[in-house]
């Protein structure tokens, strides 16, 4: 099934015609995690018509029960079956906007914000494209289905079968995305024992996040068919390499990428939205790395913990690859898989573009690896947030982050994480308390 816009008609076409079942209505809740409610077929047009309504009390960071009422109304562009699902019979997804029964915008339907962004770009002449680097854990489950912290293999970067005994789950993920739609570039072997990653190709920002959610779910009913568990904390096993999430973002304009492997043939404009996430990436590491695990990742294992930039240099918050023509990017290295990528990736493109507003020069590049500098060498280079609780604080305090997200969604998102952050802090056994994170992210 290759990806398309489907319109309302043709969604009813389709599931006329291809012996459709279910529709899982889907949205997600505040921190990224997907949720659906399934409908039959002949309830639908009223779907698309009215919507469907749900319990927001009971969705993580929407509302209590004063006014718990709230509306599903699907894309129908976002279509997509559910190859892991029976053939005969068959269940397709929708991804959906969220609205009050009055048909306002619900203040936390996280693709409202990230439509923002890309229509705020737009209006200033430019696409964004993303293609994002995604790695996960396979790890054994016992004899309840419930994982453990015991690696499905012990290979290592690259490493082929029988070392490397994902080969074939990765195999099943990536031919169960193209059925849906999504694309697959590249996939192998991580660094760590069990840890795989799965590369997309480049689409449009909103795409780009829908399939990433998507992604998760695949990989995770995939992995549970096969006896396995996939996981996406950000550092589940210490002294092992973290999984990132890396984000490869380029700008077009009049068609034409701005973006260029040597800095000094960028545009103007492409160095200043650098700058402008350099510039914004303190204020927005609470919604790029929105765990208290997230921050044992950062600082090592090729995952950063400054705030700086350099060609092809993995030590650095942003590399340039080496990548020409179309293909041409910048790379940020600090997010991790525990994101919601529709939140994500909205600061970053409104950080890159008040870059570009504000016609911010770009500092000069750290060509030198920060793993091995010395003290006096990374004297002056600003450091990423060293924890969950100094995040907070920081896009607490930011006006840049108030300006761009609903201030219900940051009351619900501050108010979450800070307990979250507490609880972490009082916790005796913190490995215990990260743990039980594990189905949850």
């Amino acid at each position: 099934m290759a990806a398309m816009n489907y319109t309302e008609s043709e969604v009813l076409q389709f599931t006329e015609e291809n012996d459709v079942k279910f529709i899982r209505l889907a949205f997600c809740d505040l921190f990224g995690r997907q949720k659906n409610i399934s409908i039959m077929p002949d309830m639908l047009p009223r779907a698309f018509s009215s919507g469907i309504s749900f319990d927001a009390s009971g969705i993580r960071g929407f509302g209590d029960e004063a006014a718990s009422d709230l509306l599903l109304f699907p894309d129908p562009a976002t279509l997509a079956i559910l190859p892991w699902r029976p053939s005969h019979g068959r269940v397709i997804r929708l991804l959906c906007t969220v609205r009050h029964p009055d048909g306002r915008p619900f203040e936390g339907d996280s693709r409202t914000v990230l439509k923002d962004a890309v229509q705020k770009a737009a209006q200033m002449g430019l696409t964004c494209r993303i293609g994002s680097e995604c790695e996960f854990y396979l790890f054994r489950t016992d004899e309840n289905g419930d994982p453990i912290l015991v690696p499905h293999d012990h290979a290592g970067y690259c490493d082929v079968a029988p070392l490397d005994r994902g080969e074939n789950v990765r195999r099943e993920i990536c031919l169960a995305l193209e059925q849906m739609g999504i694309l697959p570039e590249s996939s192998h072997h991580e660094h760590g024992p069990g840890q795989n990653e799965i590369d997309f190709r480049y689409s449009d920002a909103l795409t780009a996040a829908d399939d990433l959610i998507n992604f998760k779910v695949a990989v995770k009913a995939i992995a549970a068919r096969n006896g396995l568990y996939a996981s996406f904390l950000p550092k589940p096993l210490a002294g092992k390499s973290g999984s990132g999430l890396h984000v490869n973002l380029s700008l077009a304009k009049n068609g034409l990428n701005i973006f260029k492997n040597d800095i000094a043939e960028h545009s103007q404009e492409a160095e200043s939205f650098i700058a402008g996430i350099l510039n914004r990436t303190a204020e927005i590491t609470a919604f790029l790395n929105p765990l208290a695990n997230s921050y044992e990742r950062l600082g090592e294992f090729e995952a950063p913990g400054y705030i700086s930039w350099s060609h092809q240099n993995r030590s650095q918050l942003i590399r340039i690859p080496a990548a020409t023509g179309e293909y041409a990017r910048m790379e940020l290295r600090s997010p991790d898989p525990s994101c919601h990528p529709h939140l994500a990736f909205a600061l970053l493109l409104f950080a890159g573009l008040e870059g570009i507003e504000k016609r911010l020069p770009l500092c000069p590049p750290t060509d030198f690896n920060l793993y091995a500098a010395s003290k006096e060498e990374l004297a002056g280079i600003a450091s990423l947030p060293k924890d969950l609780g100094e995040a907070l604080e920081i896009a607490k305090n930011s006006s840049f982050i108030k300006a761009h997200l609903p201030q219900k969604l940051l009351e619900s998102y501050f108010s979450i994480k800070e307990q979250q952050w507490k609880a972490y802090q009082a916790a005796d056994d913190k490995t215990a308390y990260t743990l039980q994170y594990l189905p949850l992210v």
